[in-house]
């Protein structure tokens, strides 16, 4: 781009700098000169914008060979979990042939399935805008919170479900260019406007009553309840009841564990979920206004309880460690994905075939995993210290593979 002149200016004084006469000089004798040939008429130099390169295609052509320990992984563990992904993809053109052969492997025989992907998949490298093929890989887990279903002095804290009042507008139709984005607001009078954040909602506004599905004991776990985006409830009578994510507000996420850093509250190796926890419990009177730095909001509904374990985005319920949030955006449900990663605070290399088959309101980018951990002290001991570099693969069904540029 040129700056301080217009186009129609710019050339102007390009073709008068080609046009002027050079200057003459006088003959230094009365021999008349020799002849001299006109000088060379010179255009003008252009002016070449710089080069805008542009970014990455979301995906690599791979070989098998290029996934760490492919020929020595234990493909057995992660069968059950791609049986689960066959259950909402089986009916898909390029889906209908794996998912129908996967019925004749040996579901022990690693050999077989190791053959199977081989044969019916093209693995593809995940690529991030700017050309890297690193990215960060995090965890999640099913919590349980202490609760019951009505308002006392202990469980004071509301789990709510969908207000009525929320509007969840699909633009996809009008504007392809949208058919990712879905838009959250409510009416007030005539007009949409954004629904009410986080701290609106904390501060009691009226939309929510009766839409208290349970009451819990303590802000921050119900804080990453939302965050986890499902889990139990144990109830005064030691039964448990299952929730899980219903809708969102429509305001993205914000880490709290970030906001802690920059404030000075914790170091950087010290914003973990049990880092946050703990500074919560040290520190309730600035709780709410930390959460409130957050604008983003679940509800839940309450799950049946006969589920095997949560239901992701796909549709079928995760497979603990063998099931990965994903940004649909880039990664297709459901789709198999080889993450190559480290366990939480290690260098212990972990190299595993997931299935993408959840999403997450943090979980934004080409590679950005989510790595889901299950029920239980241990999973959310895992899923509350990984953070960690990865690199990731996506399987695509033979004649569904990405275009490439």
């Amino acid at each position: 781009m040129l700056s301080g002149m217009n186009k129609n200016t710019w050339l102007l004084c390009l073709l008068l700098a080609a046009c002027a006469a050079p200057p003459t000089k006088p003959p230094l004798a009365v021999v008349p000169p020799a002849p001299i040939a006109p000088p060379a008429v010179i255009p003008p130099a252009t002016v070449t914008p710089p080069a805008v390169v542009p970014p990455a295609a979301p995906f690599a052509a791979s070989k098998w060979d290029m996934l760490p320990d492919w020929q020595t992984l234990d493909l057995v563990p992660s069968w059950p979990a791609f049986l689960q992904s066959c259950r909402a993809l089986k009916n898909k053109q390029n889906w209908q042939m794996p998912c129908a052969r996967s019925e004749q492997v040996g579901a022990s025989d690693n050999n077989a399935l190791r053959a199977f992907y081989e044969e019916w998949f093209s693995p593809y490298q995940v690529v991030n805008p700017d050309g890297s093929t690193q990215g960060m890989i995090t965890g999640y887990y099913e919590p349980k919170l202490n609760g019951s279903r009505t308002r006392n002095a202990r469980f004071r804290y509301p789990l709510y479900a969908v207000p009525d009042d929320l509007l969840t507008i699909d633009l996809g139709d009008a504007y392809p260019q949208l058919k990712d984005i879905r838009m959250r607001g409510r009416l007030q009078g005539k007009r949409v406007v954004p629904y009410y954040s986080r701290a609106d909602i904390d501060s009691g506004t009226s939309s929510f009553k009766g839409r208290e599905l349970f009451w819990v004991d303590n802000a921050i776990e119900l804080f990453f309840l939302q965050i986890q985006g499902s889990g139990r409830i144990e109830l005064p009578d030691g039964s448990t009841v299952k929730v899980g994510y219903a809708e969102q507000n429509g305001y993205p996420y914000v880490s709290i564990g970030k906001k802690l850093v920059e404030a000075g509250e914790l170091k950087l190796e010290e914003a973990s979920m049990q880092g946050i926890h703990n500074w919560a419990e040290k520190n309730p009177d600035k709780l709410p206004a930390l959460l409130a730095q957050n604008p983003s909001y679940v509800f839940f509904r309450e799950s049946a309880n006969g589920l095997s374990a949560p239901l992701g985005a796909l549709g079928v319920p995760l497979t603990n460690e063998y099931s990965l949030a994903v940004d649909a955006r880039t990664v297709p449900l459901g789709a198999p994905v080889f993450l190559s990663t480290t366990y939480p605070n290690d260098n212990a290399p972990l190299n595993r075939l997931m299935l993408a088959q959840d999403t997450g309101g943090a979980i934004r980018g080409a590679v950005r995993a989510d790595f889901f951990w299950g029920f239980g002290e241990n999973a959310a001991a895992q899923a509350g210290k990984m953070k960690q570099q990865g690199r990731m693969w996506v399987l695509f069904p033979k004649g569904s593979e990405p275009v490439q540029n």
